[in-house]
């Protein structure tokens, strides 16, 4: 391979493989932050729909392997500093319970399995600062081993790869 070919491909599978693996590592953390010190609550799997409310030509909802579940997050109550003497300290409710529509972290099956299609009710454990997050919990999660793993090795391969090509330059 030339230089400049194998310079470009090195610095692609270098960046690409980096950038894979750090993903993946934050993912993970962040499913596993969420199923230890989420809060928990009960979702309901929905069907999906296009931005112009017509079902895509799948009435059951079970194209997606992600499910789209809606659940309502707690009120979030802050202490809010006033200027006033009298007013310091009080505590205002900020945002009111509201009802979020998103899809869990980290489920990536090729096909959904029958117990999320829509309708059905599951377990999720949720941020409280950004209530989109959500990973499914209880018996309701989905092994991810798998998955997690395909994306560690293309990772690890792809910056291996880029780090090869890197070394068979500065051995010439």
């Amino acid at each position: 391979m030339e230089t400049p070919t194998a310079v470009a491909a090195g610095a692609v599978l270098t960046f690409f493989g980096s950038a894979l693996l750090l993903w993946c590592a934050a993912e993970l953390r962040l499913r596993h932050h969420l199923r230890r010190h989420g809060i928990p609550a009960t979702a309901r799997v929905v069907a999906d729909g296009d931005p112009y409310g017509e079902p895509y030509g799948d009435t059951f909802g079970e194209l997606d392997s992600a499910p789209l579940l809606s659940y309502t997050a707690l009120p979030e109550v802050e202490v809010v500093s006033v200027r006033g003497a009298a007013e310091a300290g009080r505590a205002r409710a900020v945002r009111a319970a509201e009802t979020v529509l998103a899809r869990p972290r980290g489920t990536t099956p090729l096909r959904r399995p029958a117990r999320l299609v829509p309708g059905a009710l599951v377990q999720v454990m949720y941020d409280a600062r950004r209530p989109s997050r959500v990973v499914l919990a209880g018996t309701d999660l989905l092994p991810t081993l798998a998955t997690d793993v395909f994306w560690a090795l293309l990772g690890t391969g792809a910056l291996a790869g880029g780090l090869s090509l890197f070394a068979s330059l500065l051995a010439r």
